[in-house]
């Protein structure tokens, strides 16, 4: 079903571009401090985590006012930060698509810029009807509604932010990409509330494993029995675990840490979970949104992943120690508790400086 909806979008998508095309321009403008450009990043937590990179390369270059349109399930990515001047969450259904766009294009940008690594039938409906001199893009199938595309690097052989980084050449910013990261700055409030929880419930002198059992799909769960199984492994390591839910799953957690459940963490607040991967000293997880917050702060990442039907690199961290187990199936059911030890076991002991106590 899901697949039948994809191609009637495409069709869709294809119909319409067959009528409505920007001007293609070889010269690009020069932007300065007085310029207002509009990036668009629909969809979830990591899909907006991984353009951050961008958006602060382009405001630590250009120092011109950033606005995001974002989605109502990951606008709250863009908060914090001061590369981001303002935020438009983007309202669904027809009158919510009309009213966004009357209000885009009553604030009079300089520039669009698409951050999706693939087509959106939406976005680029939106694009193709506002009154923007400039719409930057990456070369893909929409490239029609665009004035000005650049190069979109193979999917099986560049990261996620190395694709979109290409944007910046259409900035004509200089940049190093082993020195680009994801950029989340948790408030003060949140950074204390973690560390008197921490304080409370850890020796914070010894090594904390954070072992988050939630993600973005029911996909990419891995078991209760698998991870009760894992915690079981640690009790032979001098380390300390910390498991992370999220409220759906808080069910789950509580059946996986039994009498330990002052060892579960979760909260509603984004911001406040965000904090707390920053004071972990290793994270093992199956989400990518989680990952990319422990990259800002370079925290060792173990990952497990569903590469399923698609040759496209997996979503790791940009900056962070890495190793993971990638299955080709369409879920995380049959990856089994000795194939993620077998790899698992030698990137705790590398990273955490210990050896089993057995």
């Amino acid at each position: 079903m899901k697949q039948l909806e994809i191609k009637l979008k495409n069709l869709l998508l294809t119909f319409y571009l067959a009528f409505h095309s920007e001007k293609r321009v070889n010269s690009v403008p020069q932007f300065s401090s007085g310029s207002k450009i509009l990036f668009i990043r629909l969809n979830r937590i990591g899909d907006a985590l991984v353009t951050t990179p961008l958006l602060h390369a382009v405001k630590n270059n250009l120092n011109c006012k950033i606005v995001v349109l974002a989605d109502s399930k990951n606008f709250f990515t863009f908060r914090n930060t001061p590369d981001v001047d303002q935020i438009i969450i983007f309202q669904k259904g027809a009158k919510g698509f009309r009213e966004t766009l009357k209000l885009l294009n009553e604030m009079k940008f300089d520039a669009v810029v698409d951050l999706h690594d693939d087509v959106s039938t939406t976005v680029s409906i939106l694009i193709s009807k506002l009154h923007i001199p400039c719409k930057f893009g990456l070369e893909k199938s929409n490239a029609k509604i665009y004035t000005h595309t650049v190069q979109r690097l193979q999917h099986s052989k560049t990261h996620v932010i190395e694709r979109t980084m290409q944007l910046a050449n259409l900035f004509s910013i200089e940049y190093n990409i082993e020195d680009c990261n994801v950029h989340y700055h948790p408030l003060e409030h949140s950074l204390k509330k973690i560390d008197e929880y921490l304080s409370k419930t850890f020796d914070r002198s010894k090594f904390i494993l954070g072992i988050n059992i939630s993600a973005g799909s029911d996909a990419r769960f891995w078991g209760v029995k698998k991870f009760q199984a894992i915690i079981d492994f640690l009790k032979a390591y001098d380390v300390q675990v910390l498991l992370l839910s999220t409220t759906r799953d808080l069910r789950s957690a509580m059946s996986i840490m039994g009498d330990h459940k002052d060892k579960i963490f979760f909260t509603p607040v984004f911001d406040e979970f965000a904090a707390m991967i920053t004071k972990l000293d290793m994270l093992f997880s199956p989400d990518t949104a989680t990952i990319h917050l422990a990259s800002v702060s370079k925290i060792p990442v173990f990952g497990i992943y569903v590469q399923y039907e698609t040759d496209a690199q997996i979503w790791s961290p940009f900056q962070s120690p890495f190793d993971c187990v990638i299955t080709k199936e369409p879920t995380l059911l049959n990856v089994s508790f000795d194939e993620v030890i077998k790899k698992f076991k030698p990137f705790l002991e590398k990273f955490a400086h210990v050896t089993s106590n057995s």
